[in-house]
C-alpha cells in the first residue's frame, strides 16, 4: 500500500519556459513582461505624484472635505501673506505691532502707565479706544496713537456679569491686522494699565520662529481666576503675543467665534477659545505677569522667577512697588535699573556667607534681603506671602509656591530697596541699596540680627546680562559678599556671578 507524503510532490509542476521554445511563444512572454514593468512605473508615478508634488487639484479636494465649497480659503494666498513677513534678520521693536485696549473713562488716568514704556517715533502699534476723544483731552505726543474701534452692536454677548466691551477688545487682533501693515511680525496686546518691559519683550519673541504659528502669553497668579477662567489662556492683561501667521488665520475665523462664544466673560477668553479652534496652545513664559492679586506685591518681585520680566498689569490694585512713594513713582524707580541693564532686571540670586554666617537673596534693581543665618535654597527661592488673592483677599491659593513671613522678628530678612542706579562705562552698572525698616515693626535684639543690622548700603557692580543668555538653559546666577576685614561695616559690596563648575549654594552639612 502506498504512503501518502504531503512533502512529496506528486505532479510535475509546470516549467515557467517550456522545454520547446517557439518564436511566437518568446514573442508573447516578453510582451507580458515589459507589460507588466509599465504598469507597475505608472501606479510608482502616480503615487509619488499626489504624497509628494503638493498638487493643487489634490489640496483642493482636501479643502473642500474639511472646509466645504468656495470657503475662501487658499494656501497659496495664505502662504504669500506669510512670506511677505519673512526674513533672516533679528527680531526688533519694528517688527512688533502693539494693540492697547483702552477707554476714554480709563485713558486720562492710566495713560501714564503706558508713557511708561511707549517709545515715540519708535514703538508701532495704536490705542484702541471705544469713541473719539472730546475736545479738553489733549493727546500728548507721549501717548500711542489712537484708533476708534468698530461698531459691535452686532455681536451677542451673554455674560451676565461681564461687560460688552470684551467684544471691541477681542476684536483688536483683527483691526490691527486689517490695517494691513508690512514687517511686521508679532502682534501683542495688552491694556491701557499693562507696563511693557520692551527690550526684554523682544529677547523673548526673539527665542521663536515668527514664521510659526505662537500664542505666547502668562497664566492668572490666582487659582481663583483660573478656576473661573482658564488654566490654558494667555491672560490680556500681561499681555498676549500672536505670530503673524497664527494673526493670518485667526482674522479669518474670528468674528463668527466670537458669537460662537458669546457666553465667555473676557476678551482674553474669546481669543483662547478660537486660538484652540486653530489648534495651537499656549506658549507660557513666566515673565508675563498679570498680578491678579491684591495688597503688596514685594513677595512676587523679590523672587521671580529665572525668566525675562516682561509686563506688569494691575498696578492700581496693588500698593507702590518701593515704600513711601507713589505707584508711578516707584516704578519710575524700577524702570531706571531696567533700562540700565534690561535683561537683568529682577533677576534673583542668593548665597550664603560661611564666615559671617549669613544669607544674602537679591532682586537686582529692586531688593536685597539679608539673614543673620543660613537658609536654605528651597526657602530662599520662594516668595514671601506679602499679598492677597484676586477676588476673596484670601492668603491662598496661588499658581505658585509662597511661604509666610515669620511673626518671630529674628527670623524676618533686613530688607534694602533700591536707591541709585549708576552705568560704569559702556557694559557696567553699580546699584546703591538703602536699608528699609518700618517703623511699626518689632525690632529683633539679637546680637546676630544686631550686627546684620548695622549695614545700611549694599553696593552691587556688575557686568551687564548678555541677551542671549536667554536662549540657554535658564540658571540663576550666584553671589557672594567680597568686603575684606578693613572695609566698611556700614556698607557692604556683593558680587553677582555665574556658578562654578559644581558649585552649590547648600551650606556644608
Amino acid at each position: 500500500m502506498a504512503i501518502f507524503d504531503p512533502f512529496k510532490i506528486r505532479h510535475k509542476p509546470p516549467s515557467i519556459f517550456p522545454t520547446t521554445v517557439r518564436t511566437g511563444h518568446v514573442f508573447s512572454v516578453v510582451a507580458k513582461f515589459f507589460f507588466t514593468i509599465c504598469i507597475l512605473i505608472s501606479v510608482a508615478m502616480i503615487f509619488s505624484y499626489i504624497i509628494f508634488s503638493g498638487c493643487s487639484d489634490y489640496q483642493s479636494f482636501a479643502d473642500y472635505r474639511r472646509f466645504g465649497r468656495d470657503t475662501g480659503i487658499s494656501t497659496t494666498n495664505s502662504s504669500a501673506i506669510v512670506r511677505k513677513n519673512q526674513s533672516s534678520e533679528a527680531t526688533d521693536i519694528s517688527h512688533i505691532f502693539f494693540g492697547i485696549g483702552g477707554s476714554i473713562q480709563t485713558w486720562r488716568e492710566r495713560s501714564r502707565y503706558t508713557e511708561l514704556w511707549w517709545r515715540p517715533n519708535n514703538t508701532r502699534g495704536f490705542v484702541w479706544l471705544d469713541e473719539e476723544p472730546p475736545l479738553n483731552l489733549t493727546w500728548l505726543p507721549t501717548y500711542p496713537p489712537y484708533k476708534v474701534s468698530a461698531d459691535t452692536s452686532r455681536f451677542n454677548y451673554t455674560c451676565w456679569y461681564g461687560t460688552r466691551s470684551a467684544i471691541r477688545m477681542a476684536r483688536i487682533i483683527k483691526e490691527s491686522f486689517e490695517l494691513g501693515l508690512t514687517n511686521v511680525r508679532w502682534f501683542v496686546m495688552g491694556d491701557d494699565d499693562t507696563v511693557f518691559f520692551v527690550d526684554n519683550l523682544i529677547t523673548v519673541l526673539s527665542k521663536y520662529d515668527h514664521n510659526q504659528m505662537y500664542y505666547i502669553g502668562g497664566n492668572s497668579e490666582s487659582v481663583e481666576q483660573a478656576i473661573v477662567h482658564s488654566y490654558a489662556m494667555a491672560y490680556g492683561g500681561g499681555g498676549i503675543a500672536i505670530s503673524y501667521p497664527l494673526a493670518v488665520e485667526l482674522v479669518k475665523i474670528l468674528d463668527g467665534c466670537i458669537d460662537r462664544y458669546a457666553s465667555l466673560y473676557g476678551s482674553d477668553q474669546k481669543i483662547e477659545a478660537c486660538i484652540s479652534g486653530i489648534g495651537v496652545p499656549l506658549t507660557k513664559e513666566l515673565g508675563f505677569h498679570q498680578v491678579d492679586m491684591r495688597g503688596n506685591p514685594y513677595g512676587l518681585l523679590a523672587a521671580h522667577p529665572v525668566a525675562p520680566l516682561v509686563s506688569l498689569h494691575h498696578l492700581d490694585y496693588v500698593d507702590p512697588i518701593f515704600p513711601a512713594t507713589t505707584q508711578i513713582d516707584a516704578l519710575r524707580r524700577l524702570i531706571s535699573a531696567y533700562k540700565a541693564d534690561p535683561s537683568r532686571i529682577l533677576q534673583h540670586s542668593f548665597c550664603h556667607d560661611q564666615t559671617r554666617n549669613w544669607s544674602v537673596s537679591v532682586s537686582w534693581g529692586y531688593t536685597i534681603q539679608i539673614y543673620p543665618s543660613l537658609v536654605t535654597a528651597r526657602e530662599l527661592e520662594t516668595p514671601f506671602l506679602t499679598f492677597k488673592s484676586w477676588r476673596t483677599s484670601s492668603s491662598e491659593p496661588f499658581t505658585f509656591d509662597t511661604r509666610p513671613i515669620s511673626e518671630d522678628p529674628c527670623e524676618r530678612p533686613i530688607v534694602y530697596f533700591l536707591d541709585r542706579v549708576y552705568e560704569a562705562g559702556s557694559n557696567q552698572t553699580l546699584t546703591t541699596y538703602r536699608k528699609h525698616v518700618e517703623v511699626s515693626d518689632t525690632q529683633c535684639e539679637s546680637p546676630e540680627y544686631l550686627r546684620v543690622s548695622s549695614v545700611e548700603f549694599i553696593d552691587i557692580s556688575l557686568a551687564k546680562w548678555m541677551p542671549a543668555l536667554w536662549k540657554m538653559a535658564p540658571r540663576r546666577q550666584s553671589c557672594e559678599i567680597i568686603n575684606g576685614k578693613e572695609d566698611s561695616e556700614y556698607v557692604i559690596n556683593v558680587k553677582i556671578r555665574h556658578f562654578n563648575p559644581f558649585e552649590s549654594v547648600t551650606p556644608p552639612s
